[in-house]
């Protein structure tokens, strides 16, 4: 009888989190992420499960408290303060995975039309879109909000 083989690779990832690291990493995401935590003068350090945690992030752009490029996340917070934040690691994680499975750059285009989407149904950038959703809306920091009515078309309107 053979002992059962882990799951996880020898750096203790799982094979999932090893195939997202070189994903992102071949698509190039990682890098862009990179690049911009160095360019931002962040705190780059090595994060749990493959991720790179890029704390004191503090240009204006994009307005979230953290945010991913690949397997970047970068936050305002310090590195070691978000690492303590399990639920909101997860909620970022989650978007490494995204970028994965959009192959990279499609994922920024794809995330900003989500969240205009989201915008028109109910006035937050995150409660209505899928990005989001599939990420879940609590650890995030987002609302869930009920939908705007929808606005009445001119074949149903009562004459």
């Amino acid at each position: 009888m053979t002992a059962p083989r882990s799951q996880e690779a020898p750096e203790g990832l799982t094979a999932a989190q090893r195939l997202r690291q070189v994903a992102n990493l071949v698509n190039g995401s990682t890098v862009l992420g990179v690049a911009v935590a160095v360019a931002a003068r962040t705190d780059v350090r090595r994060g749990p499960r493959g991720l790179v945690l890029a704390g004191g992030y503090s240009w204006r752009l994009p307005f979230a408290g953290a945010f991913t490029l690949g397997n970047v996340v970068l936050c305002r917070c310090p590195a070691d303060k978000l690492a303590a934040q399990p639920a909101l690691l997860g909620h970022e994680e989650k978007h490494c995975s995204q970028y994965a499975w959009c192959l990279g750059f499609p994922f920024l285009p794809l995330y900003l039309l989500s969240a205009g989407w989201s915008m028109l149904r109910t006035g937050n950038p995150g409660t209505a879109n899928i990005f989001e959703r599939h990420a879940g809306l609590a650890a995030g920091g987002y609302p869930v909000r009920p939908r705007r009515p929808r606005r009445r078309g001119p074949s149903e309107v009562e004459a």
